[in-house]
């Protein structure tokens, strides 16, 4: 990167609160927004293990009035959307809160701009295509790894023609990101897993990709330190409170890397692979990810190198191209510690797919980005490896 011949931006428009219990603050900042009537949106499942209580208790006894939808399903359908939006006007909400993981937040996120904004919000699919700003946003995230509480992106679904749609715009990015690592300590092992490989896949392709500026990368590079060190513990041990913080600051931070520089191959092939056979976001980077990574090591061996020593793995004395691919070998070992699948053969995918996942991977702006020039063949050829 000649940083000689191009200047670079960083804004992050999102206020970040973060720390254990956290969340017992919301009245505080709902009241800095001028916020009167809370809209929360949220899912089945935080709802029913009793974290959602742990975010409203606190508005019951601030006599904040507050009004709950929590039919979101993952990889929010844009029929979802428009039942929420109705909701939160006809509530008269003047402030939104995502509570759960990215599937909740980007929902969350989706209402707040409907309410002010006509039509789906799959027509604003692109990047700032939104003519209104929303209403203030609020997201609490309980997992580690979308980063969605700090992004300008949302994804949403049309799963009738299963199709998947990045939405993104500063108007979508969260007026504040209320961090508590205790609202991750219910989140079992599989899931801590996939979440915490999808925000080292974040951190990873924005590390790597052609748009990396000093500042994403030394985010990135602390985002992976992190990782390194805790995301098995947090799989083995969930009650692990530590780990958890460590999590979830690498969580957030690894968004907070991409959101100016996009990310890489894993992601583009990873909308496909979400909207038709419903593979979980995080799973599908996981698996991916090693195979994306030897495709693209030539095109960035150095920082690969750098991946490989965060890793623990010792590069002393190798060539560079031998240092690069131990960062493979590293990625790949903690795959299999953490119980991430072998494969695309247990969501459905066939050879038969790679013509279509592929077609659909390279529409992705991550493709151009990525540090290694792809054609439609490489991409078939990564699926069919990661199959």
């Amino acid at each position: 990167m000649n940083l000689l011949s191009r200047v670079f931006t960083y804004e992050l428009p999102t206020e970040i609160a973060f720390g254990v219990h956290a969340v017992n603050e919301l009245p505080k900042w709902i009241d800095s927004l001028k916020g009167s009537k809370v809209f929360i949106v949220s899912d089945p499942g935080v709802a029913q293990a009793g974290i959602l209580d742990k975010v409203t208790s606190p508005l019951a006894e601030a006599h904040i009035t507050f009004h709950t939808f929590t039919e979101v399903e993952r990889e929010p359908d844009v029929k979802t959307i428009e039942i929420a939006t109705a909701e939160a006007k006809a509530f008269g909400a003047d402030l939104v809160i995502g509570v759960g993981g990215g599937s909740a937040q980007d929902a969350a996120k989706a209402v707040a701009v409907m309410v002010n904004n006509e039509g789906k919000i799959t027509q604003y699919a692109g990047l700032n295509h939104i003519p209104n700003p929303g209403l203030p946003i609020i997201c609490i995230p309980t997992t580690a790894g979308t980063g969605s509480e700090v992004t300008i992106w949302t994804v949403i679904s049309e799963k009738d023609h299963h199709r998947k749609f990045g939405i993104g715009g500063k108007y979508l990015a969260p007026t504040l990101a209320l961090c508590d690592p205790a609202l991750t300590l219910s989140l079992p092992g599989p899931m801590t897993a996939a979440t915490g490989m999808d925000a080292l896949t974040h951190a990873l392709e924005s590390f790597v990709n052609k748009a990396t500026q000093p500042i994403s990368e030394a985010l990135s590079r602390e985002s992976m330190r992190l990782i390194a060190k805790s995301l098995r513990k947090a799989v083995v041990q969930g009650d692990n409170l530590q780990a958890r913080y460590d999590m979830l600051l690498a969580s957030t931070i690894a968004a907070m890397a991409f959101n100016p520089t996009r990310l890489g191959l894993a992601h583009a092939l990873c909308m496909p692979l979400g909207g038709k056979f419903k593979v979980p976001h995080g799973t599908a980077n996981a698996i991916l990810l090693p195979q994306v990574m030897q495709f693209n090591l030539v095109g960035n061996l150095e920082k690969f190198k750098e991946i490989a020593e965060i890793f623990g793995e010792n590069t002393a004395g190798l060539p560079l191209r031998e240092a690069a691919e131990l960062s493979v070998k590293a990625i790949k070992k903690l795959n299999q510690d953490i119980g991430i699948p072998a494969g695309l053969r247990e969501y459905g995918v066939t050879e038969e797919d790679l013509d279509y996942i592929a077609k659909e991977g390279m529409e992705s702006g991550n493709v151009w980005v990525n540090p290694r020039k792809p054609t439609l063949e490489d991409l078939k050829e990564i699926v069919r490896q990661s199959i």
